[in-house]
């Protein structure tokens, strides 16, 4: 599996940085992952929907490190050109 696009939508609130659209393999889009400042630098979050307890849960995320170190890496690399480039 390859991430063969990567669209970056910057925000400006406290933590949230960015949402991103991811396309894999020229065939599946996910929307709604969302670039997050944590207490140790950026990280990728999966899309999720807020549950009637008040919990979130994602609506897709990876099933392994590999694939989701490969995602976090294209995608980060991706947001830090968008934001050179603004």
């Amino acid at each position: 599996m390859e991430v063969t696009e990567v669209k970056v939508f910057p925000v400006t609130e406290e933590k949230l940085k960015a949402y991103v659209t991811i396309t894999l393999d020229n065939a599946f889009v996910v929307r709604d992952l969302k670039i997050i400042e944590g207490k140790t630098g950026c990280f990728v979050a999966m899309p999720s929907k807020k549950r009637k307890d008040g919990t979130y849960r994602d609506m897709a995320h990876p099933l392994n490190t590999e694939t989701r170190d490969m995602i976090e890496t294209t995608v980060m690399a991706e947001y830090h050109r968008e934001m050179a480039r603004l």
